[in-house]
């Protein structure tokens, strides 16, 4: 008993190291704040520990760990906790590493995107996030949401047409890769 509980613990701490960079980007991108993406991934994180036998032995862990996310991230929306994704001043702020191939890290002023970003709604921003940041399909944002695919076209489709419609970022968001 004691050898399948360290083995489940070993392959649990593996899965985490592997996948902290993009489940710390992701909650950033959700959130607006390092420490807000923090406690967003502490969180999901403890959750999914409690369940890992099952969630380690399903088809796609990080889907499963992702959905938990976004439904630990929506609670706290409906809890009206105030997001920004980036301070007044950004001084403080820390700046994310782009991955290599990042399509998104392309764009001239990630900052002014990042912002455009935090104007839009919750629903919209995650349809944005997990379709252009973390490149799911759409079946895999629906997943991740806990909704219909139309339901992510729609929020996807208004939340780039936003993103559009701000001045400067109607170029960055087309040739940046969200299209």
């Amino acid at each position: 008993m004691g050898d399948r509980k360290q083995a489940r613990d070993e392959e649990f701490q593996s899965f985490v190291i592997g996948r902290w960079p993009r489940l710390m980007r992701t909650a950033f991108l959700l959130t607006g704040e390092q420490h807000a993406a923090e406690d967003l991934v502490q969180s999901t994180l403890e959750r999914v520990y409690v369940a890992w036998r099952k969630v380690g032995s399903a088809d796609d862990p990080e889907a499963y760990v992702r959905r938990v996310m976004i439904n630990a991230h929506a609670r706290r929306h409906r809890r009206r906790l105030k997001e920004f994704l980036a301070p007044r001043d950004d001084s403080g702020l820390v700046r994310e590493m782009p991955d290599t191939g990042d399509r998104i890290a392309q764009a001239d002023d990630r900052s002014a995107l990042l912002k455009a970003l935090a104007h839009l709604p919750a629903r919209q921003r995650e349809a944005v996030v997990l379709r252009y940041w973390e490149d799911l399909t759409e079946t895999q944002t629906a997943e991740a949401m806990g909704c219909s695919v139309g339901t992510v076209k729609s929020n996807t489709a208004k939340g780039i047409a936003k993103l559009r419609a701000v001045p400067g970022l109607a170029e960055t968001v087309t040739q940046g890769g969200l299209k």
